[in-house]
């Protein structure tokens, strides 16, 4: 009886798990931030700004997407 020797996932579908890793790597150190150096002052600029509210969830959100796509593809090999 021979064993089935092939991998779970090929180069193509490594490929774009990395790529949807670093999509969310990017969000998250996107949304890092917004530290008052008064502890009594809110600044709201910093925290509710476009790109902590908009383009953080959005890079996270692809950064998801892409993962769900590396796998769910068949690989080529």
């Amino acid at each position: 009886m021979q064993k089935d020797t092939r991998e779970l996932f090929g180069k193509q579908n490594l490929v774009w798990m990395g790529v949807g890793a670093l999509l969310m790597i990017a969000g998250i150190l996107l949304m890092a931030g917004g530290k008052s150096s008064d502890p009594n002052t809110f600044i709201d600029q910093e925290v509710y700004s476009v790109r902590r509210i908009t383009w953080s969830p959005l890079l996270i959100v692809a950064g998801l997407a892409m993962e769900v796509y590396a796998i769910m593809c068949k690989s080529r090999s």
